[in-house]
């Protein structure tokens, strides 16, 4: 009994609160806010594709920093339980059959392809962990498909064997890549979300070394 009740305190902790209070679906929604302000992801009027996008806190958040001209397309294994905006699409399937036209629709392009996907975890951490980089890999695929020449990529993925490679990977499409730990994510968890854009990281390189060092919770 106790054991449960101090489950759901952990699970129902204030950013669980926090999110009812501000009637999102979800307490990942400040995982995504934080981002957001860390690296100025949104603006008004762009197209971003949600992979995983269930319960819709992301989608929640997204549309109202992208406004009525634009366009948030979310795709999950099950649909909402949230009333959609008239800026909010959503599509029911598997990411991992899922025809990348069928994402598309009528939009050109995203200017941000995001993933909260995790695996249905198993309690045995390779398993899970090789679980997750499919996911990740798989969003990575989409954002190359899908992506505007200037877009970018948001992803959850598990840390553990096979990250560095994953890491690298996406370094060579998106020179300016970060993984980084937001504060809401749980002590216990082994997620991080890597933060990728295109262009020469170089003045930002020249722009941080006048900064403070880098955050500790951002991961190499």
């Amino acid at each position: 009994m106790g054991s449960k009740l101090g489950d759901r305190r952990r699970r129902h902790d204030r950013y669980y609160r926090a999110a009812k209070d501000v009637r999102y679906a979800a307490r990942s929604v400040f995982k995504l806010e934080e981002i957001d302000k860390r690296f100025r992801l949104f603006r008004s009027g762009q197209r971003v594709l949600d992979l995983g996008c269930r319960p819709g806190s992301w989608m929640q958040y997204v549309a109202n920093r992208i406004g009525q001209s634009g366009l948030v397309v979310g795709l999950d294994r099950q649909p909402l339980d949230i009333d959609l905006a008239p800026n909010m699409r959503t599509l029911v399937g598997n990411v991992l059959e899922m025809d990348p036209n069928e994402l598309r629709g009528d939009v050109s392009c995203f200017h941000w392809v995001l993933s909260d996907m995790a695996p249905d975890t198993t309690g045995v951490p390779f398993a899970d962990q090789a679980r997750s980089i499919e996911l990740f890999m798989r969003a990575f695929e989409l954002a190359q498909q899908l992506g505007c020449p200037n877009g970018g990529f948001v992803a959850k993925v598990f840390m553990g064997e096979g990250f560095q490679q994953a890491l690298t990977t996406v370094r060579r499409a998106y020179p300016q890549t970060k993984a980084v730990r937001p504060d809401a994510t749980r002590r216990e968890s082994t997620e991080v979300y890597v933060v990728a854009r295109p262009g020469s990281p170089r003045g930002q390189k020249r722009r941080s070394q006048a900064r403070s060092p880098t955050r500790s919770d951002d991961c190499n």
